[in-house]
């Protein structure tokens, strides 16, 4: 086996499962996040939740398989290392942009919600006090 084979082998058994971990870490500490962003609806969220994990295994694993391709053979074991740094570098990078891309339109989705329903005005200690005949 030569030594671009093996750097194929190893950018897909760290890509692939590190796609996996970054989903199920996502959609455990998001849902938190979504509930609020879909007005305390759970079930809304959920679902969104869900969705939100299968697109990112279809969008990232499909780049990962995408990017495999070297663009020219592996010669000896620093080439192993320097392909796949630069392989999975920019896998991480692109994680990292689609995480930081949904957290921006669910804050936006959510900042919105928080927009289109007034504030509750603050509750007068006194106003009862009145009703009961006992003016301050």
């Amino acid at each position: 086996m030569n030594n671009t084979v093996i750097t194929y082998i190893a950018y897909l058994l760290i890509a692939v499962p590190l796609t996996i971990w970054v989903a199920r870490t996502l959609h455990k500490n998001g849902r938190v996040f979504l509930i609020k962003s879909m007005k305390n609806d759970e079930t809304v969220a959920d679902s969104v939740n869900h969705l939100l994990v299968v697109g990112f295994y279809l969008v990232n694993i499909g780049f990962v398989l995408l990017y495999l391709k070297l663009n020219s053979l592996v010669p000896d074991i620093n080439g192993v290392f320097e392909a796949l740094s630069a392989k999975l570098g920019v896998v991480m990078l692109v994680l990292g942009a689609m995480h930081f891309f949904n957290i921006y339109i669910f804050a936006r989705i959510g900042k919105k919600h928080d927009r289109a329903q007034p504030p509750t005005p603050p509750a007068y200690a006194g106003w009862n006090k009145a009703a009961e005949g006992n003016p301050d």
